[in-house]
């Protein structure tokens, strides 16, 4: 059986073989900071430092590695389930500030949209992002492919119904990354569904933390 060697940043190293759930083997973490690239970057960011704590959906180093995902694979269209204040959707903006790409993020609270559109204004990102105020188990019936990347972060027993619907829209070598796959976990049959699909590759992040599954949809 073929072994994999991943490391990413955060000082995790990840040993997966085949598209097993693999052993993580935690290291120090490097006290690294991002550094802005432009006058744009630089508004995001300061934005981010702003929401602090309060408004965050994720920990900052998930935030780090979604941009970095993001941009490594140029996406161009990121749907993401679980606006919240707007933190995780900022730190996809700053991939999206490099490929030219669009967001649609998804939200059930009609006040967390509130919140999370001032947020994107006050960053420069608005026209880049389209808020979907409602249950996203019905609204993203009316979304169109190809997606580059799917983030999910919401009702932890919806996982298997995200996945199921947004799969087919993904593009080859598309991304599905999802949050809290250590805690609080979701449902079973989405980690099955991730873990033991031939058509995608699986690796796990961060799970000194909550957790991140990142699913390649092979081409």
């Amino acid at each position: 059986m073929k072994t994999k060697l991943l490391l990413l940043t955060g000082g995790v190293l990840l040993v997966a073989i085949g598209i097993g759930i693999g052993t993580m083997i935690n290291t120090p973490r490097a006290e690294a900071q991002t550094q802005p690239h432009s006058e744009a970057e630089k508004r995001i960011l300061d934005v981010i430092a702003d929401l602090g704590s309060v408004g965050m959906s994720v920990p900052r180093e998930d935030g780090r590695l979604l941009r970095l995902l993001a941009e490594s694979i140029g996406a161009e269209h990121i749907v993401e389930i679980g606006t919240f204040q707007g933190y995780s959707g900022l730190w996809l903006a700053l991939a999206l500030e490099g490929t030219g790409g669009k967001l649609t993020t998804f939200e059930i609270d009609p006040d967390n949209a509130a919140n999370a559109r001032r947020v994107f204004e006050k960053a420069g990102v608005a026209d880049r992002i389209d808020i979907v105020v409602g249950n996203a188990h019905k609204e993203i019936r009316g979304l169109d492919g190809p997606i580059d990347m799917v983030f999910i972060d919401a009702d932890k027993s919806g996982y298997s119904d995200y996945l199921e619907k947004l799969r087919p829209l993904l593009r080859p070598g598309g991304l599905i990354v999802a949050h809290n796959v250590r805690y609080p976990r979701p449902d079973p049959d989405f980690m099955d569904a991730i873990t033991t699909d031939p058509a995608l590759e699986t690796v796990f992040l961060h799970m000194d933390g909550a957790g991140i599954s990142v699913s390649m949809k092979k081409r």
